[in-house]
């Protein structure tokens, strides 16, 4: 009886969670071969389910949020990883434009994103952030929905500072992943 009920409220939860794992899952997907021993950070991580799943792949994972999420986020981390894992993974605060100091440019092989492109107004610190982030080697990996032309706005401000291309599309659930990097190299991941 104990058990089922917990079966029924995990599945409760799980509802909720659909979106969020639906992005995670895809780029998971596209980030099962690379994640060995590279430098990831991870954008607006919200739950960190994308981070904790690149750091179980064997990626070092800086997960990032703003500081209203930083205490959920960091539980989820502590729970989901095994302790010999966690020295991988690093929460920290995040503000997209923001302290942008506190990360050094261009340490990190991959910027991950997953489902972070939705609101117009923090399109320019977004771009702002990932610029700094970046060096040439560095590959960015966004997925998301195409749900309004402000979207597509996104899509052309990002193609204006970095080389794009669509590296996956799932029909089934409508989400893109877009790989971005700096001038026109376009290498293989």
């Amino acid at each position: 009886w104990r058990q089922r009920r917990a079966e029924q409220s995990l599945a409760a939860d799980l509802k909720h969670l659909t979106l969020p794992i639906t992005f995670s899952l895809s780029m998971t997907e596209t980030l099962c071969l690379i994640a060995l021993d590279r430098s990831v950070i991870e954008l607006g991580a919200g739950t960190g389910l994308l981070g904790i799943v690149v750091t179980l792949l064997g990626a070092h994972v800086t997960i990032t949020d703003r500081a209203a999420a930083l205490e959920f986020l960091e539980s989820n981390v502590q729970a989901n990883l095994p302790p010999e894992l966690r020295p991988r993974a690093v929460v920290k605060e995040l503000t997209w434009g923001k302290d942008l100091d506190n990360f050094t440019p261009g340490a990190f092989d991959f910027i991950l994103g997953a489902d972070i492109v939705y609101l117009e107004e923090t399109f320019a610190e977004l771009l702002q952030t990932l610029e700094h982030l970046c060096s040439e080697r560095t590959v960015i990996l966004l997925s998301c929905r195409i749900r309004y032309e402000r979207d597509l706005k996104f899509l052309k401000m990002l193609r204006e500072r970095f080389s794009v291309s669509e590296v996956h599309y799932d029909s089934s659930k409508d989400v893109h992943i877009y790989k971005a990097q700096r001038g026109s190299r376009r290498d293989d991941f």
